[in-house]
């Protein structure tokens, strides 16, 4: 995935939120629905993890220094961290409050009913809009990966969070759809407050999964399989008859520190065993050129 694909999902996610966002809470001063109030957070907490992600990527373009010498990569996990954070607390837990709120207190919409119906139509249109541009942009990086395959496996953290934002949000909009016409066609608010419980637990499932996915990558993980089985074997040439092991770890998504220990020929002096260092290194990163910092230790093989 580029990062100037994941730049366009996530504006074109924001500007989406932002919108509806407004929209909903103004539905939600008008009908006092539950469900349009946990909509209206939820699209304002969405909003708030595209500044995160923009953020986390502007961080992450930092040089290395002193005190950071592998640079500032993970940022970006760090920040798709912070999201899924915020969809806990602010989305999740508030609906799941709301719902309990509107529960114990139920009421119909007694105003302006067409509004909810009218606002949350025009969402999933703006949603799925933003969604299409996210599938879009991660088509190529996907391959012929499954979807929740991609999502697992994937190193750059931003599309995998709009995806699953913006297809929470589309499941989010039928559920409160779902509980206004509920409410609307009997006049029971509890339906209401079924349909903002959905929201929450929906949230929550989907803060439970970019926490761990993310986490994942905070603690650093290593290369794709086909690119260490490349790794390995761009090692092996003049000079470098075998690979006695290797390990690799992603500093960022498109920076991976590779460190090997390869085996060398004892008969061979000082500047051949350098020059046969510097060739598999050109090797390596002609194979995978995300192989940035590459550390390797000649050894004799016993």
């Amino acid at each position: 995935m580029s990062t100037e694909g994941g730049k366009k999902a996530i504006v074109a996610a924001l500007a989406a939120n932002v919108g509806i966002a407004v929209t909903k809470f103004v539905a939600f001063l008008l009908t006092h629905s539950s469900s349009m109030l946990a909509e209206s957070v939820h699209s304002l907490a969405d909003s708030g993890n595209q500044l995160l992600l923009l953020l986390g990527g502007r961080k992450a373009r930092r040089p290395a220094d002193e005190s950071h010498p592998f640079g500032y990569g993970r940022d970006r996990y760090l920040y798709a961290f912070l999201v899924s954070i915020v969809l806990f607390s602010l989305g999740g837990l508030f609906a799941l409050y709301e719902a309990w709120h509107k529960w114990q207190d139920p009421h119909p919409i007694t105003s302006w009913h067409w509004v909810p119906v009218v606002v949350l139509v025009v969402a999933f249109a703006m949603e799925g809009t933003s969604l299409r541009t996210a599938v879009r942009e991660s088509r190529s990086a996907r391959g012929r990966q499954s979807w929740w395959r991609f999502i697992r496996t994937t190193k750059s953290p931003e599309l995998p969070v709009v995806l699953l934002e913006d297809s929470g949000a589309l499941v989010g909009l039928v559920l409160a759809l779902g509980g206004v016409g509920m409410t609307l066609a009997t006049g029971d608010g509890r339906w209401d407050a079924v349909g903002t419980a959905g929201i929450g637990l929906l949230l929550i499932a989907i803060a439970v999964v970019l926490a761990t996915e993310t986490a994942s990558l905070l603690l650093g993980e290593s290369a794709a399989p086909d690119q260490v089985a490349a790794i390995r074997e761009a090692l092996v040439g003049p000079g470098v008859p075998s690979v006695i092991h290797l390990r690799t770890m992603h500093l960022g998504p498109e920076e991976l520190l590779v460190a090997a220990k390869i085996e060398v020929d004892a008969r061979e002096d000082a500047a051949q065993i350098a020059d046969a260092i510097d060739g598999a290194e050109r090797r390596v990163r002609a194979v995978v050129p995300i192989a940035r910092l590459i550390y390797l230790e000649p050894d004799l093989r016993s």
